[in-house]
């Protein structure tokens, strides 16, 4: 008994710190969800009756699992090379995984601009290489967003799956091979489903930081296409209304914690992402 009591004396002021500052606004912004502009549901009934805010989270959604499907199929094959390399090789390949990860988003994201825009150097490049005789439109728009999103979570995606790829014994592929089976099937047999686990991490992680994204998509989307989170800001500092803003926000931490909710109880989220059996 006085173990535990001395357990929870420890992290007695982690907890009280992480209610002050991370709990106690969550509240507050629930509170105003419902107060304002008047006491009731009135802004959460906008959620099935409000064009608009469907498709704010329509878009939020498509963006989002379009993002994270590529993420994944890009940071697979990126995993998959580093985890086959040398020791040598290995530490060049996560330095360049990494060094994106020390770059502000928001210089990310004019980067994007730049080149994407109609007189960026990729158009430019395409029209002098012949391949296209107009500008395409690959910036101010989905496409736009979803290349930023993209070269943001690539990251995140490699990570844990480099990390699951790492704990597969090397000799069960060679045993498949000394067995007959060609490199492809002994990939799609043996190798693939060994590393699921960290896929499905990759896919929790990135999914749930997508739907929380501001920066890019403000800048690479122009204000033409609207995501969550640039909605958010829109109501709340642009036309003042709190309420609205406070319940786009509410439904987002609780999509965020739907989402892992639901997770949890197909996979063991605490062993995905490093935790004890």
């Amino acid at each position: 008994m006085r173990r535990d009591t001395g357990w929870w004396l420890l992290i007695a002021p982690a907890f009280l710190l992480l209610t002050l500052v991370y709990i106690a606004p969550i509240a507050q912004v629930l509170a105003i969800s419902v107060m304002e502009p008047s006491p009731g549901l009135g802004n959460y009934e906008r959620l099935f009756t409000s064009e608009s805010v469907q498709r704010v989270i329509v878009t939020t959604l498509r963006i989002c699992i379009i993002t994270t499907a590529i993420a994944l199929l890009l940071g697979y094959g990126l995993a998959y090379v580093i985890a086959l390399a040398t020791e040598r090789a290995r530490r060049w390949w996560l330095l360049a995984v990494l060094v994106p990860l020390w770059i502000s988003v928001l210089v990310r994201a004019f980067a994007w601009v730049t080149l994407l825009r109609r007189q960026g150097v990729i158009n430019e490049g395409l029209i002098a290489a012949g391949v296209i005789t107009e500008p395409l439109a690959l910036v101010w728009n989905e496409t736009g967003i979803v290349i930023g999103m993209v070269h943001y979570m690539v990251p995140y995606a490699v990570l844990p799956m480099l990390a699951a790829m790492r704990e597969v014994d090397p000799r069960l592929l060679a045993a498949a091979r000394g067995m007959g089976a060609s490199r492809g099937f002994a990939f799609s047999r043996v190798f693939l489903p060994l590393s699921m686990p960290g896929v499905i991490a990759a896919g929790v992680l990135v999914f749930i930081f997508s739907l929380g994204f501001y920066i890019t998509p403000a800048l690479l989307g122009g204000g033409r296409t609207l995501m969550v989170a640039e909605w958010i800001k829109l109501q709340i500092l642009d036309l003042l209304r709190w309420g609205l803003g406070a319940m786009m926000a509410t439904v987002l931490v609780l999509a965020i914690l739907a989402t892992l909710v639901v997770f949890s109880r197909l996979v063991n989220l605490r062993r995905l992402f490093g935790g004890g059996a």
